[in-house]
């Protein structure tokens, strides 16, 4: 299947280093409103590039785009795919605002056509191998999960020389300005939901913490939370806690804490982490957790990963399935009101800033399959 990109900036090259994981795909061409950002990133993987997104959506070879421009970006360029009649698979988040994610979602089923959005770290080995887990009832009844998403305090990090494989700089501006709930909740949002099903209600709070982040730019707006928490309610009952900042120390760890003991990753960045079980022990009239961790087997052997920084995930892989789904005229499992529904929830979480209290979400989702190598 034939996919062009739109948007050639620091996570374009993620993508272009797990393609091969994909021979099913073909890349035919990128753009970017960029010419010369364009021009390089097509240089330097010897793709052809279009002049601009008329000429690549003109081409009647494509099937797929995928929208890795600027989350701001997202809604005009995803619109103006959807109107081209091509398949739309986006960077996170969907949209910026519900609306205009429902308009998306209602324009491409209309027109008989794909949208979703980015991460795809659900499809990965670690979170099948978890999801199998919890479907064997392994810690037995669920009640509580705590999902957190630090990153450390980015902003005293050297991130101005942080460079794609290509030479693309970390684009730190629209980072701090977007928001890190935003742009890393979704990790896991999109495991939450598909191991416990759609959210009902979320409380949450969000704060800027750092209003001055030493930039040598002024953002707009100034006062993006750089920190946020929620307890989200799945209307299977279970509830869970996520934490989601760029001012806490880096940790990516998730708990599953279940009737008979914790399920667990240290890691959701990492497609091939380890999954624990802590059984509970009873010893005369105390209960605890058993120190010693054993460990949960993969259902598969993760790819071996070249890219450089803390992650080690197929960027590609929500791409590919989409594409297996189009083939095959069945239902993604990153569809397009699985997308919707996640990104209301980050939307959710951080608006809490303004809105506080307590949202209930007005969408929902057919509940998803796990992978055929995971079942």
């Amino acid at each position: 299947m034939k996919i062009a990109i739109v948007g050639c900036g620091f996570v374009a090259d993620y993508y272009l280093s797990t393609l091969p994981f994909h021979p099913q795909l073909e890349l035919v061409g990128v753009t970017d409103k960029n010419t010369d950002r364009a021009n390089k990133f097509s240089d330097y993987h010897s793709i052809p590039a279009y002049g601009s997104l008329e000429e690549l959506l003109a081409d009647p070879t494509v099937e797929i785009v995928l929208n890795l421009t600027n989350p701001r970006s997202h809604y005009d360029v995803s619109k103006a795919c959807l109107e081209a009649g091509k398949h739309v698979y986006s960077e996170k988040p969907l949209a910026m605002t519900v609306p205009d994610a429902k308009e998306l979602v209602a324009m491409a089923e209309s027109r008989g056509l794909q949208i979703s959005s980015a991460p795809c770290s659900l499809l990965g080995e670690t979170a099948q191998t978890i999801w199998k887990a919890l479907r064997e009832n392994v810690v037995g009844k669920v009640r509580l999960v705590y999902a957190e998403m630090d990153d450390g305090l980015v902003h005293k990090m050297p991130y101005q020389k942080w460079l794609s494989e290509s030479g693309t700089p970390w684009p730190y501006q629209d980072e701090f300005e977007v928001g890190c709930t935003l742009e890393h909740a979704g990790y896991y949002v999109n495991w939450l939901t598909a191991f416990f099903g759609p959210a009902e209600t979320v409380t949450a709070f969000s704060s800027c913490l750092v209003p001055d982040k030493e930039l040598d730019v002024e953002l707009d707006p100034p006062g993006t939370p750089d920190f946020s928490v929620a307890c989200i309610k799945f209307q299977s009952g279970v509830v869970a806690r996520l934490t989601c900042s760029i001012v806490a120390p880096h940790d990516h760890e998730l708990r599953i804490i279940g009737d008979e003991g914790i399920l667990g990753i240290h890691d959701c960045w990492d497609y091939g982490d380890s999954v624990y079980i802590q059984r509970l022990m009873r010893i005369r009239r105390k209960v605890f957790m058993n120190p010693i961790k054993q460990k949960y087997p993969l259902v598969r052997e993760s790819p071996k990963f070249k890219t450089k920084g803390a992650q080690r995930m197929d960027f590609s892989r929500g791409v590919a399935e989409m594409a297996a789904a189009i083939q095959e005229k069945r239902v993604s499992r990153m569809a397009a009101d699985v997308s919707l529904h996640n990104n209301e929830l980050a939307i959710a979480i951080q608006d809490a800033l303004e809105t506080g209290g307590c949202y209930r979400l007005t969408t929902s989702f057919v509940p998803m399959i796990p992978m055929d190598w995971a079942k």
